[in-house]
């Protein structure tokens, strides 16, 4: 039972926040909601829905963790050295997305790229039921997000203009340091899986 609660929380958090965000790709609808409610409103409605999301799908998740996994199979262990290395390219291709230079000229949109890649990385490692659900819904959400770019009449919020060579050493610092944040802190103290060496606060 405990384990069905989280799995459940986990999967209503993911409706509520993937729900959200595809909603955002109904661009008609959306614009007819923000045109309603106005922009700031419209704006911080979905803040707030997408943090009860994140917050569900977190919550729900642990308490599935914690009630024991349901596994469908079981990856080999060296399939968590691909978790540790593809996690940082899909770290830098997430700060690419607001310190665009070359590679989101060459990427277009890194902040996909980098979602799909962390969801891929993940499913290579994760064999239990929560974790498929979670990695696997995650990637076909930023799979249909990507085809629906391309064919959005709208040009969406205003580009973040191209920077150069300097944008992307500030993406690679900064998603080297988002990196080390998610492996040091978030992963081994939030999650309870250390995936490089002791947490740097010792948990």
């Amino acid at each position: 039972m405990y384990n069905d609660m989280g799995l459940a929380l986990e999967i209503l958090g993911l409706i509520v926040f993937l729900g959200a965000h595809v909603f955002v790709t109904m661009r008609g609808r959306r614009d007819a909601l923000v045109k309603s409610m106005g922009e700031w409103p419209y704006k911080g409605a979905f803040s707030i829905v997408s943090i009860i999301g994140i917050v569900l799908i977190g919550y729900g998740f642990a308490r599935y963790r914690d009630a024991g996994p349901i596994a469908l199979w079981q990856p080999p262990e060296w399939t968590r050295e691909i978790v540790v290395f593809l996690m940082w390219p899909a770290s830098i291709c997430i700060a690419a997305a607001y310190l665009p230079g070359t590679i989101k000229r060459v990427l277009k949109h890194p902040m996909l790229v980098g979602v799909k890649i962390w969801a891929v990385a993940h499913l290579c490692a994760n064999g239990d039921l929560g974790g498929i659900i979670l990695f696997g819904s995650v990637l076909l959400w930023a799979g249909y997000d990507r085809f629906t770019l391309k064919h959005r009449g709208d040009p969406g919020a205003p580009p973040i203009p191209l920077g150069g060579v300097r944008n992307d050493v500030l993406a690679i610092i900064v998603g080297t340091i988002l990196y080390l944040a998610l492996g040091l802190l978030f992963h081994p103290l939030v999650i309870g899986l250390p995936v490089l060496g002791t947490p740097a606060l010792g948990g």
